[in-house]
């Protein structure tokens, strides 16, 4: 069975680098960069410098996650105010409560 992640090369900062991820995520990386009209590059370097651990595909997964549950939290994904969430950073693998 071929797996799902697919591992694609990119250049930031001047230099190349490669990142493994799946298909919906990377098409969610490309269309949060066309949708704030920069370059996947800038993109992927604006989270490759403000990741703190972790390799950069899991901060690109964690970036785009963040990106999507933002965007629905309007939508009455969102929680009760009063009830108490963790979730992830955006760039980091640190959890965070509010």
């Amino acid at each position: 069975m071929k797996s799902p992640v697919v591992k694609r090369s990119i250049v930031i900062a001047g230099h190349k680098t490669s990142v493994s991820l799946e298909d919906a995520f990377w098409r969610g990386l490309k269309d949060i960069a066309a949708s704030r009209s920069v370059t996947l590059a800038e993109l992927v370097g604006s989270i490759d410098s403000d990741r703190r651990h972790g390799n950069l595909s899991s901060a690109i997964r964690l970036y785009v996650l963040d990106f999507y549950r933002t965007k629905t939290a309007g939508f009455g994904g969102a929680k009760a105010a009063h009830e108490t969430r963790i979730t992830e950073h955006p760039t980091a693998s640190i959890l965070r409560v509010e």
